[in-house]
């Protein structure tokens, strides 16, 4: 028991000395990179306690300037030993700190070297991984009896995974040296244990050069501008970015920027629209030769506003009009233009730039409009778009509460008729009534009808038919609303 604490101590002691010096030497390839790596590292009885700590301490050390997760570079760790142990899978790790607590906290297995069975989960985990990154296997043995795995490799490889290959100067070289992707001078490396270190960044290099990100990409296009955004490649203070632009069929048209090293982005401006434009970057270092990246893009249509009309928030006597796209830096002022179908008298409203919508009121119910925006834009330039608009139909408030009183109690030859209603609006009532026929033909009736200002809301009904049915209707401007009817209670005389 006391040796295995005395043995774990140590390798935490290697691992924060590992991490301490790493950490003082300067971080130049930081967010350069994208992809996955996985880790095949030998737990299995052959490799000594010694050898399985420096080789953890060595992880440690070779991972440690990468910046983790997804979008960045992901780390898997499969131990090889009886049966294959996953520590942890490719998305568990986002900063370094964790990944460090992790390795701190890996047991060897001991047992068997049963590389075959490991590489098989390899295999799986490594092919069924989200995203098109480059894949890298890095597989940390002492190579002694690598086993029947030839062929689990191959498929790998020809599959897209990169194998590179670090083993102690026990193992088998013919063999391993099937294994490793070429080129085997960068990929396949023997050391001995004391010294591994040596080749921490010759590793290192060969795994950016897999997985470097060196893509140039638009993030954001309009008619006008375009956002470019790559990964940093130049160390800070280190060179700089020359950014060259022009439209495919104009050379005379090409621009040139120089970028400080920090930068990661760009914006071009003034492009001109639904024009195809192509883009370099060109990395300038002292210290190293870097690749120019390329992109070719096309801008957007232009867009003038106002492209777009919108109607909302409608009444009776209002409606909302709205435009866009906003463009203040494009736009003097905005102008309304509104009036009824087919001859209606025209209004005009101006508009600041910095407004994209009015609310247009005193209009006339159950009536269709013609609205016109247009926009007076800086270069003199005028655009306008048009909508047809119908405001609501006003609301016809019934007349209620209608009360007949018999004005004549013996001759029955007058009727009073009073009601309520909304005034509101009102126009007017239309009343209806039968009347008596002549002397000669009592019998008869005919039906009268008058049209009756808003007030006073009564009338007086003169010789009204016996039980005579009277109407009384309100009219507004948008036509007659509900009336009541009711029956007047006459003598026959």
């Amino acid at each position: 028991m006391k040796s295995f604490l005395l043995r774990w101590v140590f390798i935490f002691a290697m691992l924060q000395r590992s991490v301490r010096q790493t950490a003082a030497s300067p971080d130049t390839e930081l967010n350069c990179c994208e992809g996955d790596i996985l880790l095949l590292l030998d737990s299995s009885g052959s490799v000594t306690t010694s050898e399985f700590s420096r080789f953890l301490t060595f992880v440690a050390k070779l991972l440690h300037p990468f910046t983790l997760g997804r979008g960045h570079v992901r780390v898997a760790l499969l131990l090889v030993s009886t049966t294959p142990q996953l520590e942890f899978s490719l998305d568990v790790h986002s900063n370094q700190e964790s990944l460090l607590r992790a390795l701190q906290s890996v047991h060897q297995q001991q047992g068997d070297t049963n590389t075959k069975a490991a590489i098989e989960l390899a295999k799986r985990l490594l092919l069924e991984a989200d995203g098109d990154v480059p894949k890298v296997l890095l597989w940390l043995t002492d190579g002694v009896q690598p086993g029947d795995v030839e062929k689990a490799m191959s498929e790998l490889k020809a599959r897209g995974v990169y194998v590179l290959i670090v083993y102690t100067i026990h193992g088998n070289h013919r063999v391993l040296q099937r294994m490793a992707t070429p080129p085997l001078e960068s990929h396949l490396y023997s050391v001995d244990m004391e010294s591994i270190d040596i080749i921490t960044e010759d590793l290192r290099e060969a795994i950016i050069k897999i997985i470097r990100a060196e893509r140039l990409s638009v993030v954001r296009l309009t008619s006008h501008s375009a956002v470019l955004q790559w990964r940093p490649v130049l160390a800070a203070d280190s060179g700089h970015y020359e950014l060259s632009y022009k439209a495919v069929d104009d050379r005379r048209s090409e621009k040139t920027r120089v970028l400080p090293s920090s930068s990661s982005q760009a914006e071009l401006t003034q492009l001109q629209p639904d024009t195809t434009y192509t883009a370099s970057l060109r990395p300038e270092s002292n210290q190293r030769l870097h690749s120019t990246l390329t992109v070719k893009f096309t801008t957007l249509p232009d867009v003038l506003s106002p492209a777009e009309v919108t109607l909302s928030d409608p009444g009776p006597r209002q409606v909302r009009v709205s435009w866009g796209p906003l463009q203040p830096a494009r736009v003097q002022r905005y102008t309304l233009e509104y009036g009824a179908i087919p001859s209606g008298r025209v209004h005009t409203v101006d508009v600041s730039n910095q407004k994209s919508s009015v609310l247009l009121r005193n209009l006339e119910p159950g009536t269709r409009y013609l609205i016109t925006v247009s926009a007076l834009h800086l270069d003199g330039k005028e655009r306008a778009m048009s909508v047809r608009a119908c405001t609501q139909e006003e609301a016809r408030p019934a007349l209620t509460d209608l009360r007949l009183t018999l004005t004549d109690q013996q001759e029955g030859n007058e009727v009073q008729a009073s009601w309520q209603t909304n005034t509101e609006g009102l126009k007017g009532y239309w009343v209806s009534w039968e009347r008596k026929g002549s002397q000669n033909s009592q019998s008869e009736r005919s039906l009268s009808t008058a049209y009756l200002p808003p007030s006073p809301p009564s009338v007086r009904l003169a010789h009204p038919a016996p039980n005579s049915r009277v109407c009384v209707s309100p009219v507004y401007s948008s036509g007659r609303g509900d009336g009541i009817c009711c029956t007047a209670k006459t003598s026959s005389g």
